[in-house]
């Protein structure tokens, strides 16, 4: 799960995303969910410039076709597959099958991401992280999503 979502103040503005949520919840006192920040992990500082995916999407970015930027122009594309890299060697060490990451992040957005622009517009693609857990067989979710990835937890657990 993204670390932002769990009340760690890990994102580019050095704030949180904490989702409030009672299946969350349950799941940290079960020991399911795993705090990742692909960012952080690959070694972005907090706070840190904010970073977009020029027009496009973290497949294309994987396929080397298209760069993730800092506003001031500042390419940051090794950063964001390295983070991707460990998120999913994470996965891969815990047998995690569905992760739930913070939309819109040009490393976790799983439906949408920021444009690219720099004016707070969106447009449809996922993060970096997003399409290399999804190409490796994660399922991805939103935290807008929580009660599609609990039933997708309990469809992985037979």
């Amino acid at each position: 799960m993204s670390a932002c979502l769990l009340g760690k103040r890990v994102r580019y503005d050095g704030g949180s995303l904490s989702v409030n949520d009672q299946v969350v919840e349950r799941w940290m006192s079960e020991g399911r969910v795993i705090s990742v920040c692909p960012e952080v992990e690959a070694g972005m500082s907090i706070p840190r410039k904010p970073a977009e995916i020029l027009a496009s999407s973290g497949e294309d970015v994987l396929e080397g076709g298209v760069d993730v930027i800092e506003k001031g122009g500042n390419i940051v594309t090794d950063n964001f597959i390295e983070g991707a890299s460990i998120a999913l060697g994470l996965c891969r060490k815990f047998n995690i099958k569905v992760a739930v990451l913070a939309e819109f992040s040009p490393s976790c957005g799983s439906s949408a991401v920021y444009n690219g622009n720099f004016s707070g517009e969106k447009g449809p693609g996922m993060g970096v992280t997003t399409a290399l857990l999804r190409q490796n067989g994660v399922q991805v979710f939103s935290q807008y999503e929580i009660v599609n990835a609990e039933k997708a937890v309990h469809a992985t657990n037979g």
